[in-house]
C-alpha cells in the first residue's frame, strides 16, 4: 500500500510539471504584435486611398498645377485648379470662353518617343494627376476663343478681337495687354479649337503655331477637361468666374471673304 501511494503521489506531481512544460513551449510560438498589425493596416489603407484618388482624378475631377503666368490674372503661378473631366463626356463640346486643359501633342508640341526611366515617368504622372507636381510638358491650359467654323480676326480698327464679325471685349485680359500683337485672320476647322492665354504678351498659344502642321488648332478630342474650380490657395477657393465676352456671337455663316 505504501508503494502504491508513492506511485500515486509521483503521478499526481508529474501532471502539473508536464502541463507547465507544455505551457512554456506555447509561449514561444511567434505571434504578430498589435503594433505590426496596425502598421500593415495603415499602409494598406493608404495605398487603397491613393488608388481611389488616382481613379477619381483619371475619370472625374483632376487637380492641375498651374506652372506659368500665361493665364494671369485669371490663374496664377502655383494655383491648383480642379479640371472637370465630365464636362464634355456626354455630347457637350467646349464653348467660347471656356478655360480648358488639353494635351497639345500634335498641335502645340511634336510627338516624340518616350524617354527616360519608365518608373520615374509613372511616379511623375501620378503626382501630376494629384496636383502635387507640374503637369506633363504636353499639357496646357488656355481659353477657348474660337470653335469649329468660327472666323477669328485680330484686330479691328479699335484693336479688338473679332469672332464671326462681332467685336469681343475681353475683360479677362491681363491689365495693359492688347488682344494680340500679332495680326491673324483664320477660320477654325470643324472639330478643332483656337485657344489663347489671358496674359497675351506672356502666352505661347495658337498664334505661335500658325505656320506649323495643324495651324495651332487643338483637336477637340485632345481636351482633357474644363477648369471649373480653384482648389488652392484657400483664399481663392471657389468656382472659376465665367465671362460674358462671347455672349451673342452668332455661328459662322460660311462666308469668310
Amino acid at each position: 500500500m505504501d508503494t502504491e501511494a508513492q506511485h500515486m503521489e509521483r503521478d499526481l506531481s508529474s501532471g502539473p510539471e508536464e502541463g507547465a512544460e507544455e505551457g512554456s513551449r506555447s509561449t514561444h510560438v511567434p505571434d504578430r504584435s498589435p503594433a505590426s498589425m496596425s502598421w500593415g493596416r495603415t499602409v494598406f489603407l493608404g495605398m487603397l486611398c491613393t488608388l481611389a484618388l488616382l481613379l477619381f482624378s483619371t475619370f472625374v475631377l483632376q487637380p492641375f498645377l498651374i506652372p506659368s503666368g500665361s493665364m494671369q490674372p485669371t490663374l496664377r503661378v502655383g494655383d491648383r485648379v480642379l479640371v472637370n473631366k465630365l464636362a464634355y463626356r456626354f455630347g457637350s463640346e467646349p464653348r467660347r470662353g471656356d478655360v480648358v486643359v488639353f494635351d497639345g501633342t500634335g498641335s502645340f508640341v511634336q510627338e516624340t518617343a518616350p524617354r527616360g526611366n519608365a518608373v520615374g515617368a509613372l511616379l511623375q504622372g501620378a503626382a501630376a494627376s494629384l496636383g502635387l507636381a507640374e503637369p506633363a510638358g504636353s499639357d496646357f491650359v488656355k481659353r477657348v476663343v474660337g470653335v469649329g467654323g468660327d472666323h477669328v480676326v485680330c484686330c479691328d480698327e479699335r484693336g479688338r478681337l473679332e469672332v464671326n464679325g462681332a467685336p469681343v471685349d475681353e475683360e479677362f485680359l491681363y491689365p495693359g495687354d492688347r488682344p494680340s500683337q500679332v495680326a491673324f485672320d483664320i477660320v477654325v476647322p470643324d472639330g478643332r479649337l483656337w485657344v489663347m492665354g489671358d496674359h497675351r504678351s506672356n502666352s505661347r498659344d495658337s498664334r505661335d503655331h500658325l505656320g506649323q502642321p495643324g495651324g495651332g488648332m487643338v483637336p477637340v478630342e485632345r481636351v482633357i477637361g474644363r477648369v471649373d474650380w480653384l482648389g488652392w490657395p484657400l483664399g481663392r477657393l471657389g468656382s472659376l468666374e465665367g465671362t460674358d465676352a462671347f455672349t451673342g456671337i452668332r455661328p459662322a455663316d460660311g462666308d469668310h471673304g
